[in-house]
């Protein structure tokens, strides 16, 4: 990396020389995510686009360069309607005067902090893009395609020097595919989006209660009765690990042990704690059925089906959940109970330890890593294990201070529906910490987590995208890249280009609300639904609706968007015309509350002809009276006049009826029509 940041320094002289001067680093006029290290913009024309782009590759030119190389190039056309002359790019088909130069030292391992970081120099007449390994030209190859620009001359990439690398090594998304399965195709457009923002981690959280979704030789029965027939295959799963691979991203599976273990004891009930037999399970939460962690049939059964999957899944590490055991059926069984008792084991945490380290010494065997929920941390195992922190940044620091390695994903449920803003600001090692620095090296990143109760493959890529690249930069990006207002200007545009790549976070809206309005004129639908939000955390599972695996999951509430734009832009609005009450912010502030006053005329006779509408009826026609509110207190506040006792109370009244969910939604603009009442009672006093 010094070598790199050398080379920078020499190249941003050389630019000073030929009369090119150096703007300030700035990401302003950028739409990077996440934004790089270092930016230095050249103050000159950048370079134009046309259909004889080509390119060539120097260096260690291997399989997977190649074969990114092209796809950028197939992206870029795509997007460009271009006609480039190259088709599969090798080292071997270079042109003889390429316009943009890739150059590559050597492969890059799929292993944890590996390098990624990368150069990219664009001028008037030439692109370079120079990487210690290919996974870093990977990383700068999706710099260059957020890059492109357009003006009324056409395509063209700005003239600019990046030097760039990530703060955090393990930069991951969790995909739960036991509770919903996800087909093949989800997986994969999901790497893509991954790759697109430069995560490296895929947590492929294959087994749980609900689900058993890995074909396995060794004991068959795990895929035939725990799955209902929803598992990928062996040549499935070397499909998907090879995709990965050749975007630079490592596949870690998981195999949730003792704990969460439905699905294994419906097909192998005697590794159960209790006689069983045991059911399919079909709803959520924390279950009962837990592995015997006193049976050597337990441990020989893992030793057979933890070699069979070290040689199915070649990444290193191995998560072995170690989540949520609640100790039920340990505390009901006798002999459970006599082993602890013989064996000087106080209680369940520390049988639980018991069987972290039996696991530990079979997957070492295989020359895997163990990986656990930080319910496994016992300052006896070997600080070559790392704890990942679910509950709370404490176990992640104290475990860091006695030599452990840990991720976060603490702050990064994307399934708590909670907004962009909270994830970007939730950083592994806040600025305050205490930790010293040989301590904060070994928080080596996090984790967004998406837990598939609450999510299809219709829906899932609307509860990662775009939220999860917000995280990606928190994880990529400098501590001090933190400016909340650029992150969404910057998130907008990136949502967008993250289509091309085949997620359906935005085209599968309109789909589920003509769904929702059977086939009729969806307007007013989408006007409404673009100012509610699902409830938070896990609210769904507590307000009377119970929940399981074949339920329906294409209401409202799932349509509904994690994060309202709309709302937020009117909030904003709200609070800018209370502190300046501006006839343009008047204006927008009105043209918003006058198109949802009038709102729920145009959505009755939808809702009449739809039932499945009918639980958000009530809360439309609270729109329209906010609405009508909203506008009374904008006019009194812009005009000093008093608003009536019958008024206040009235207003007061329908705030909180507004408040209250429906239909598991809530509206997002109540605070604000509130603070707008307030407003003007106080003004007006």
């Amino acid at each position: 990396m010094k070598k790199n940041i050398s080379k920078f320094i020499v190249f941003c002289a050389f630019l000073v020389m030929q009369n090119l001067p150096i703007l300030a680093s700035t990401t302003t006029a950028l739409n990077l995510m996440p934004a790089p290290r270092e930016i230095m913009v050249i103050n000159s024309a950048g370079f134009r686009l046309d259909d004889g782009f080509s390119t060539a590759l120097e260096g260690h030119a291997d399989a997977r360069l190649s074969k990114a190389v092209t796809r950028m190039l197939r992206r870029l056309s795509g997007r460009t309607g271009l006609f480039f002359p190259q088709d599969y790019i090798t080292a071997k088909s270079n042109p003889e005067t390429p316009q943009m130069i890739i150059r590559a030292s050597r492969t890059g391992d799929l292993l944890v902090g590996e390098d990624e970081s990368y150069q990219l120099t664009i001028t008037e007449n030439q692109i370079t893009l120079e990487a210690g390994t290919d996974i870093g030209a990977l990383r700068g190859m999706e710099t260059f395609l957020q890059l492109l620009s357009v003006d009324e001359k056409g395509y063209y990439f700005p003239a600019i020097v990046i030097n760039d690398a990530p703060r955090f090594p393990w930069r991951g998304l969790l995909i739960d595919v036991s509770r919903h399965f996800m087909p093949v195709e989800v997986i994969k457009r999901n790497l893509d989006g991954m790759a697109a923002v430069k995560m490296n981690v895929l947590h492929w959280h294959l087994t749980d209660d609900q689900g058993f979704r890995v074909e396995c030789q060794s004991w068959p029965k795990l895929h035939e009765m725990g799955s209902d027939g929803f598992y990928y295959t062996r040549e499935q799963i070397k499909e998907i690990i090879a995709y990965a691979a050749d975007r630079g991203i490592r596949i870690m599976p998981e195999f949730d042990v003792p704990a969460h273990a439905t699905s294994w004891l419906v097909a192998y009930p005697e590794l159960g704690s209790t006689p069983g037999p045991y059911s399919p399970e079909r709803r959520w939460g924390i279950k009962d059925p837990t592995m015997d962690p006193t049976k050597e049939f337990t441990y020989e059964f893992l030793d057979k089906f933890f070699a069979e999957m070290a040689a199915l899944f070649p990444d290193e590490y191995f998560h072995i959940g170690g989540d949520e055991n609640n100790g039920s059926h340990w505390n009901a069984n006798k002999q459970i109970q006599q082993f602890m008792q013989d064996n000087n084991i106080p209680d369940n945490h520390a049988l639980q330890a018991h069987f972290n380290k039996r696991i530990l010494q079979i997957l070492t065997k295989y020359n895997k890593k163990m990986i656990g929920w930080d319910e496994i941390f016992q300052p006896t195992l070997p600080t070559d294990i790392i704890i990942h922190s679910w509950r709370g940044t404490e176990s992640l620091v104290k475990s860091a201070q006695q030599g452990y390695m840990g991720i976060l994903s603490n702050g990064y449920y994307i399934d708590l529906i909670q907004p962009a803003e909270y994830h970007y600001l939730n950083d592994p090692i806040p600025a305050n910490t205490t930790m010293s620095e040989d301590e904060q090296n070994r928080i080596l990143g996090g984790e967004a987590t998406s837990w598939g109760e609450l999510v299809t493959p219709e829906t899932v890529d609307s509860r990662i995208w775009p939220r999860t690249a917000a995280i990606a930069e928190r994880l990529w990006s400098s501590q001090s890249c933190n400016d909340v207002e650029d992150m969404y200007r910057r998130l907008e545009v990136i949502s967008l280009r993250l289509e091309e790549l085949g997620l359906t976070h935005i085209k599968n809206y309109d789909m589920m609300l003509r769904r929702l309005s059977n086939n009729q004129i969806i307007t007013p639908l989408k006007t409404f639904v673009d100012v509610v939000e699902p409830v938070k955390k896990y609210e769904r599972h507590h307000q009377g609706i119970t929940y399981t695996s074949y339920s329906p999951y294409t209401r409202v509430v799932d349509a509904a968007r994690p994060e309202s734009m709309t709302a937020r832009r009117f909030n904003q609005l709200a609070d800018q015309f209370i502190e300046s009450p501006t006839p343009a912010a008047a204006q927008e502030l009105t043209d918003l509350l006058e198109i949802w006053k009038n709102n729920h005329a145009s959505l009755k006779p939808i809702i009449a002809k739809s039932p499945i509408l009918q639980e958000i009826e009530t809360m439309s026609a609270d729109l329209q009276e906010l609405a009508v509110t909203g506008l009374v207190a904008v006019r009194a506040y812009r005009k000093h006049k008093n608003l009536s006792k019958k008024q206040i109370e009235s207003a007061r009244a329908l705030l909180e009826k507004a408040k209250k969910p429906r239909g598991q939604v809530e509206l997002m603009v109540v605070d604000s029509i509130e603070k707008l009442v307030q407003a003007a009672m106080n003004k007006n006093k």
